[in-house]
C-alpha cells in the first residue's frame, strides 16, 4: 500500500505516480517548477485558455524543459499557482485524455506527457503550499483511490488544494479491499474522498463502506466520493453515508471543509 502522511510543513519532492498499464478507454477521464528566482511579472497578462492549455499539453509531450518554460512563463507573467492548476495542468491532462480516447496519441507517449505534468506539481509544491493557510486548521483528511489505482495526478493535486487551505492530508492508494479497509481505522480522520478511476471496484468499495461506517471511531465522518467516475456515473457513486464531489478541486476543498466545520459547531 502505498501511503503518506502529508503535514503542512512536510512537502515531496521526488514521488511520481504512472498510470496503470492496462486501462479501459470506456473509463478513461480526468476530472510545476520550482520557486522562480528573479523573474519578469508583465503587466498584462492573456488568459489561460484553450490555446494555451493546448501549448502545455504539447509541451508535455516534448520534453520536461519544454513543459516547465511554458508553466514558468505563466507564472512569471502573473498567474497564481492555482489557476495554472486548475486552468492549465488540470485542462492539459484532460485534453491528452481526449487526445488518446481518440487515437491521436498512443498510450505511452499520453503517459509519459501526465508524468511530467504531474511530476510539475511536486516542484512546485513548496511555493503552492506556502501561498496557502498560514495556520493549520487541525483538521484530518484521508484521501484515498481505489485499490490497484495509479491514477495519481488529479488525486495529488486535490491532496494540495486541501492542504493549501491548512488541512494535514493521508494520502493513501491500497493495494487491494482488505487494505482499503484498514486504513479507514488506522487513524482519527474528520473526513475522507475516495477517487473512483474506473468501475471495476465500484460494487466491492460501496459493500466495503456499508461494513466499515458503522464501525468507524469518528461517527461524525464525512465520506465524499470523486474522481473521474463521478462525471461518468454519477448514479453509481450514490452510496448511503456518502456524499458525491464532482467540481473542481478548489470547490471540493470548500465544500468538505465548510460541511465539516458546520458538524463540529453542532451539538
Amino acid at each position: 500500500m502505498a501511503q503518506f502522511k502529508f503535514e503542512k510543513a512536510a512537502v515531496s519532492q521526488n514521488k511520481r505516480w504512472t498510470f496503470e498499464s492496462q486501462v479501459s478507454k470506456a473509463n478513461f477521464r480526468l476530472g510545476a517548477s520550482p520557486r522562480l528566482v528573479g523573474g519578469s511579472t508583465f503587466d498584462q497578462k492573456s488568459a489561460l485558455d484553450h490555446r494555451q492549455v493546448v501549448l502545455l499539453a504539447e509541451a508535455a509531450l516534448n520534453s520536461m524543459d519544454a513543459t516547465r518554460d511554458i508553466l514558468m512563463g505563466w507564472h512569471r507573467q502573473g498567474h497564481a499557482l492555482a489557476d495554472i492548476y486548475l486552468s492549465g495542468i488540470g485542462l492539459a491532462a484532460q485534453l491528452l485524455g481526449e487526445r488518446w480516447l481518440s487515437d491521436e496519441v498512443d498510450f505511452v507517449h499520453c503517459t509519459i506527457a501526465h508524468s511530467r505534468l504531474h511530476q510539475t506539481l511536486h516542484e512546485f509544491s513548496a511555493e503552492f503550499l506556502s501561498e496557502g493557510c498560514a495556520q493549520p486548521n487541525g483538521l484530518n483528511l484521508l484521501l484515498m483511490t481505489e485499490p490497484g489505482s495509479h491514477h495519481g495526478l488529479g488525486v495529488f493535486m486535490l491532496s494540495e488544494f486541501f492542504r493549501h487551505s491548512g488541512w494535514n492530508v493521508t494520502l493513501c492508494s491500497p493495494q487491494d479491499m482488505a487494505e482499503f479497509k484498514r486504513v479507514f481505522q488506522s487513524d482519527w480522520f474528520d473526513a475522507v474522498t475516495l477517487s473512483m478511476s474506473t468501475d471495476r471496484h465500484l460494487d466491492a468499495v460501496a459493500q466495503a463502506l456499508s461494513d466499515i461506517l458503522p464501525l468507524l471511531v469518528n461517527p461524525n465522518l464525512k465520506v465524499y466520493v470523486g474522481g473521474p467516475m463521478a462525471q461518468i456515473a454519477p448514479l453509481r457513486l450514490s452510496w448511503p453515508g456518502t456524499c458525491l464531489l464532482n467540481g473542481k478541486a478548489d470547490e471540493a476543498v470548500a465544500i468538505v471543509t465548510q460541511s465539516v466545520k458546520k458538524a463540529d459547531r453542532q451539538p
